[in-house]
Parts: C-alpha cells; sequence; structure tokens
C-alpha cells in the first residue's frame, strides 16, 4: 500500500515497532500457520451457530476451540459496560463481531506492560514485529484504534464501527474520520493505542524482529 511506506525515517509517524503478545501455547501453531482472529479461528474450526457462540459472545474466561486453540478471555469489557459505551444502535454482540474480526499490535510500552501483566498467569511469549514492513504488506487491512478496544470499564470511551480507523484516512488526517454525530475530534497529536489487522497476518514470520518468551507469574 503506497501511503503506508515510509519515507525518510523523521517522516514516518507511527513507531519503527510493534508488539504482539501470544499465549506460549499457540506459539508454535503462529510461528507455522500465521496470526489469526478469534473469528477466523471459529471459521477455520468449521464451528457455526449455537456451536460458534461460547467462543464469538462474551468470553468471561479463556477458551479452548476444538482445534485446541487458546482465546483470550473477554472479562475487561461485559456486556453491561458495553451497553453504557457504545454508539446508537450497537448491541454488545456487535462489538464483540467488529473486535474478534482483527489481530491486534500495541503500540505504546505503557500499554505493552499492562496487557503482560494482565496475562501474567500464563507463560507468553513477545513477539516483535516490523511494522512499516507489516503495513508495507498489509496497510489495506489495517486499522488505528485511539484506546483499547478490549476494555471497557473505568470511564470507557465510546464506541463503534467509526473507532477503528482505516490506516490511509489516519495518516491523511489522523482521527477526523472517528469524529462522527457532531463529536469533536481528537488533537492530531493523540497517540494511536493499537494497530489491528483484519482478519489474520499469515505470514507474520516476515516481519517478526524478536520473540520473547515470557514465563508465567508465580503465585
Amino acid at each position: 500500500m503506497e501511503a503506508a511506506r515510509r519515507g525518510p525515517k523523521t517522516d514516518w509517524p507511527l513507531p519503527e515497532r510493534a508488539f504482539h503478545i501470544a499465549d506460549a501455547e499457540n506459539w508454535p501453531s503462529i510461528q507455522r500457520h500465521g496470526l489469526f482472529s478469534t473469528s477466523r479461528l471459529i471459521a477455520r474450526d468449521r464451528l457455526q451457530g449455537d456451536a460458534a457462540s461460547p467462543f464469538a459472545g462474551h468470553r468471561a474466561t479463556g477458551m479452548r476451540l476444538p482445534s485446541g486453540a487458546l482465546i483470550r478471555d473477554q472479562s475487561p469489557m461485559p456486556p453491561g459496560a458495553l451497553r453504557r459505551c457504545l454508539d446508537a444502535g450497537l448491541t454488545p454482540q456487535d462489538w464483540y463481531d467488529l473486535v474478534n474480526a482483527k489481530v491486534y499490535f500495541w503500540l505504546n510500552q505503557d500499554r505493552l506492560d499492562r496487557h503482560l501483566a494482565a496475562c501474567g498467569a500464563r507463560a507468553q511469549v513477545l513477539v516483535a514485529v516490523d511494522l512499516p514492513a507489516l503495513l508495507e504488506r498489509h496497510g489495506h487491512a489495517a486499522f488505528l484504534t485511539p484506546f483499547n478496544v478490549g476494555n471497557a470499564r473505568r470511564r470507557p470511551a465510546t464506541r463503534g464501527g467509526r473507532s477503528f480507523v482505516p490506516l490511509a484516512a489516519w495518516l491523511a488526517d489522523r482521527w477526523l474520520s472517528e469524529a462522527e454525530s457532531g463529536r469533536p475530534a481528537r488533537s492530531r497529536s493523540h497517540p494511536p493505542a493499537e494497530i489491528a489487522i483484519e482478519d489474520s497476518v499469515p505470514d507474520l514470520a516476515d516481519f517478526v524482529l524478536d520473540a520473547r518468551p515470557v514465563p508465567a507469574r508465580r503465585r
């Protein structure tokens, strides 16, 4: 994607690296097959209807798919909390569908550290990727988010489909497209929280700069 290509380093408005936290048990499969969204993993297991609902709806705890893949809990965004911050016309399931359809990379060290701490009960792998290279190939399916879309607690930001700003729109106008229904636009200097890629990154191995095991926290 031409818009995602960096010119001189001083012109690149995003970090050179982004980070994904993978459950250590999932990492061998990710290395072989790539990184897949929850929705894609559900489809890969050919789950539909009632069989898919427990995985596609709110997950109070982590769950294991029939294939053996582990998918994380969504405890920070229960339906009751989401109902108070969703745009008009959206249901909590609409939001879960939006979130489940993407894979995520952190851009901020503080957010990364908090997520690692939250996952501390299980061993993880901290994966650093070459962000400009990733976006050059997958920028057409990339979105930036202004907040952690997986959390709806503690005075959560209002949210909807507009909260996923396409990369090209963000590069051109930053958060302008997020400001719908008369909402004021965020400052251009407001840092993005995450990069979200629609569906999957099957060629993740091409962009990995480092993969560091993070042991489970001792109780």
